[in-house]
């Protein structure tokens, strides 16, 4: 068993967890401050699997991992859309509309 590399998929799902929980809330700065700590987690696990690998069972706990952290993103990118199209409205100098 390793327990390194699973505390670090662990670890980024939670992170997602709560960059979803703070998209939903409409809170996108901390939404891109959790970017960052995951970004820092996911090139710490490149270094630790670099060394190291997962058994069979440990595998398939990375991937359970891995699609709900797929399915938080899925989410986030959902909820970011109209965001991101406000935003680029705005630096473009137009003006928002109401839906």
């Amino acid at each position: 068993m390793n327990p390194v590399l699973l505390n670090y998929y662990e670890a980024i799902e939670r992170a997602s967890q709560d960059m979803l929980e703070a998209a939903r809330a409409g809170n996108w700065d901390h939404v891109v401050k959790l970017e960052g700590a995951c970004a820092l987690l996911i090139s710490q696990l490149k270094h630790a699997a670099s060394k190291q690998s997962l058994g069979p069972e440990e595998a398939q706990l990375k991937s359970r991992i891995m699609q709900r952290i797929l399915i938080n993103d899925a989410e986030i990118r959902q909820l970011a859309e109209p965001w991101l199209e406000d935003l680029d409205n705005m630096l473009a100098g137009r003006p928002k509309t109401l839906h």
